[in-house]
């Protein structure tokens, strides 16, 4: 199986800096550092594994193909949905965050 890309949309990557920005405040350098490390690990991951995240908010939401992925030792939820030619993440969202609200949010483009 090849691996697919993964293409992070705009709102994800703003999730991801957020998450950064917080972690140097709050944690230093080496726990930013550690931060996009697991999210480099995570993408690396659903590139070749696409099926095997959880489809829970999918059905949660309605929101057909949505899955997520969770980061080790970060409490962030990777949620994607794996097209033909690429894997599009949609949000990189903290685990006790309410969900369902984040995720209707309106991609800020």
């Amino acid at each position: 199986m090849t691996d697919k890309p993964v293409v992070p949309r705009e709102q994800a990557v703003r999730d991801i800096d957020a998450a950064i920005a917080f972690y140097l405040e709050d944690g230093g350098a080496a726990a930013a550092l550690g931060f996009i490390d697991v999210v480099e690990q995570a993408f690396v991951h659903i590139a070749s594994q696409a099926d095997s995240g959880s489809p829970r908010y999918a059905h949660e939401l309605n929101l057909p193909g949505l899955r997520s992925w969770p980061l080790s030792i970060y409490p962030y939820l990777v949620f994607y949905v794996a097209q033909e030619t690429h894997v599009d993440v949609w949000r990189v969202l903290h685990g006790r965050r309410d969900i369902p609200q984040w995720m209707q949010k309106p991609d800020e483009t």
